[in-house]
């Protein structure tokens, strides 16, 4: 291991394959290839739910990449447990995670719902594989106490 963590870590891959499965699944609705639960009669909900989730993602990223500068950081080796991460281990995740969840509401389809939860475990499984492990070797107890603090990806104030 390098005497930092890698910048991009697992991010890419999870934000690539999230969206990736968000963009096809408006898409496969939209083209009716989706054609059962939609609820169309909730609309005027979706989309509000819709756009508080891609402020709050957009927030969240934000925080994460300007107000703590999350980069600068790991090139300094530093754990960041201030900001937004005192709130979230992973905001810029979770960030993509609920803009995601966001665009899937716009479509007004309670089937697509259930794509939130496998991008939740799909967060769970990379992170702790990757970014989880070699956190606890990188910084040890510090890093064990700030897990057992602060939860993996749902913002907790």
């Amino acid at each position: 291991m390098k005497n930092h963590l890698p910048l991009l870590g697992a991010g890419p891959a999870y934000v690539v394959v999230v969206t990736a499965a968000t963009i096809a699944a408006v898409i496969l609705k939209c083209t009716n290839v989706i054609r059962y639960g939609n609820v169309q009669e909730f609309k005027i909900w979706f989309y509000i739910g819709g756009s508080l989730l891609i402020l709050l993602g957009i927030l969240l990223w934000g925080l994460a990449n300007f107000q703590c500068r999350i980069s600068e950081n790991i090139k300094r080796n530093k754990l960041v447990t201030t900001g937004i991460y005192a709130h979230v281990r992973n905001p810029i995740l979770s960030g993509h995670l609920l803009a995601d969840t966001g665009l899937l509401l716009f479509a007004c389809n309670l089937f697509l719902l259930m794509l939130p939860l496998v991008y939740w475990l799909y967060m769970t499984m990379l992170l702790r594989a990757t970014e989880e492990k070699w956190l606890a070797a990188l910084y040890g107890e510090e890093y064990l106490r700030y897990c057992r603090k602060v939860n993996r990806c749902i913002p907790w104030f």
